[in-house]
């Protein structure tokens, strides 16, 4: 952790940014080692490459520190809130002569914080650090890789111990109900990467970011579920197709053309290559197929401690390839009135080729 400290400051140097100020989040975690809420009382990293790190936080949480894998200098505060413009003061004062520029993570970083940050910091820039953040996490060494590859079998245990419930008549919300205790049986820490998705029929099916409901599954239906596991802070983030006894031969269709685009775009996974070439080899399957506007997303984005991250797989990313880069492959065709599939993997770049850290059969799983 010392290590990712003394490489963001350098990329810091590199980038001509003097500090760097951080809110709760993947990135104050792979830092620290330390996880906070984001909640009405704000919590702010500042890094700087003149000085040691500081932390301005409520006293309550003064006690985590000791778990920091990183010396930090603490700035506390109490409840009253009138009281906690004097903290960020303080830490202007400790940090001496006022920063010209401050990076930001512009995702992540709230009007509350900022506000504070600006009244101590008058006269200061503030300006993404999106790039210098990136940099430092989107390629991920053996034991990220490892803790990924272990979320990843956490959440397919999951499923399979989930298939037994899916018949004609349960509910979306209880299918996701099941998976996510599931999930914590198998290990996954509580803070899922996001709620899993459990989309079902002609209508729900076809939505790519569906909320699961009250609809209960009906014979001939297609179900899109969605989830991922975290295990010590790495996500794995899956989508694998159910189908509700015999679907319609235009559904079976449509499922194997999105199976045949995941393998495509899997096997163009390679060190050296653009991160849109993923997207365009599954994209020319779909598109031959007829069914090109029915793809209506990218093909996968990164994955790490955060279930999206760069690098994006849009078509257009220029952004190559290297070992240890960690993302996810996964086309769909969304047809409203009619279904939607999506079948998604997650890739790691090795030395000369791709792995895939998710095993499941890609195949439609039937519920007799």
């Amino acid at each position: 952790m010392n290590d990712r400290i003394s490489k963001l400051t350098q990329a810091m140097q590199d980038a001509g940014l003097e500090m760097l100020v951080l809110n709760p989040g993947a990135s104050l975690t792979y830092l620290t080692g330390l996880h906070f809420h984001v909640s009405e009382r704000p919590t702010v990293l500042l890094v700087s490459t003149s000085k040691p790190p500081q932390i301005i936080l409520a006293a309550l949480e003064a006690n985590k520190l000791k778990n920091s894998s990183t010396p930090l200098e603490p700035i506390p505060y109490d409840d009253n809130p009138e009281h906690w413009t004097a903290s960020f003061h303080e830490a202007r004062r400790k940090l001496g002569k006022a920063p010209q520029t401050i990076g930001v993570e512009p995702t992540a970083l709230r009007f509350l914080e900022l506000n504070y940050l600006q009244a101590a910091f008058p006269d200061t820039k503030f300006i993404s650090a999106e790039d210098v953040l990136s940099s430092l996490r989107i390629t991920k060494d053996n034991d990220e890789v490892e803790k990924m590859r272990k979320a990843a079998k956490i959440a397919q245990d999951a499923f399979l111990a989930t298939l037994p419930i899916i018949q004609p008549g349960v509910s979306e919300l209880s299918i996701a109900a099941e998976l996510s205790a599931q999930l914590l049986r198998h290990g996954s820490q509580s803070e899922f990467p996001f709620p899993p998705i459990v989309a079902s029929g002609p209508y729900n099916s076809a939505d790519p970011h569906a909320v699961p409901s009250e609809r209960r599954l009906e014979p001939g239906d297609l179900v899109v579920i969605d989830w991922g596991a975290r295990y010590q802070n790495y996500c794995s983030d899956i989508t694998r197709m159910v189908a509700v006894g015999q679907v319609s031969p235009e559904l079976q269709n449509i499922a194997n053309i999105v199976k045949q685009a995941n393998a495509a775009g899997r096997q163009a996974c390679k060190p050296g290559v653009p991160a849109g070439s993923i997207d365009q080899a599954a994209r020319q399957v779909i598109e031959k197929a007829g069914y090109g506007p029915q793809f209506n997303h990218r093909v996968g984005h990164g994955l790490g401690m955060e279930a999206h991250e760069p690098p994006f797989m849009f078509g257009e990313n220029d952004f190559l390839l290297v070992p240890g880069v960690t993302f996810t492959v996964e086309p769909g065709i969304y047809v409203s009135g009619t279904g939607g599939v999506r079948i998604e993997d997650d890739l790691v770049i090795t030395a000369d080729d791709a792995e895939s850290l998710t095993t499941l059969p890609r195949e439609l799983f039937v519920i007799e």
